[in-house]
């Protein structure tokens, strides 16, 4: 069993910058390959970013060169990193926690709002 509690999000202007983390309690953090996802009103829950056990990143192509993931197993923390915000990513930002055939373990989200 994974817990997952994000923090971070608010109201920022347009090209400002947030860092979303996320703390998993339970097991085995470094085993789990995390992610992050955002959801826009209206609008289908969508990948944004992961990061694998081993450290390797992927981003969508609307983040890249933006938004940067990261992971310290030392504090079961998982960061996104958004810089050059648009308002278009205005969204409730979910961090989750996958591995194999393990469930998947999702957190609360977190409202992130990009508005001038």
């Amino acid at each position: 069993q994974v817990r997952l509690v994000e923090s971070g999000g608010g109201l920022v202007q347009p090209g400002g910058s947030l860092r979303l983390s996320c703390v998993a309690s339970g097991s085995s953090f470094s085993t789990y390959y995390m992610a992050w996802h955002r959801q826009a009103p209206g609008k289908q829950r969508e990948s944004v970013a992961s990061i694998s056990n081993g450290g390797v990143t992927n981003y969508a192509d609307s983040v890249k060169g933006r938004f940067t993931i990261s992971r310290d197993n030392a504090k079961n923390t998982v960061y996104l990193q958004m810089n050059s915000l648009k308002p278009e990513d205005t969204a409730v930002y979910y961090c989750k926690a996958f591995f194999g055939r393990l469930p998947d373990y999702w957190g609360q989200g977190t409202q992130v709002t990009v508005s001038s």
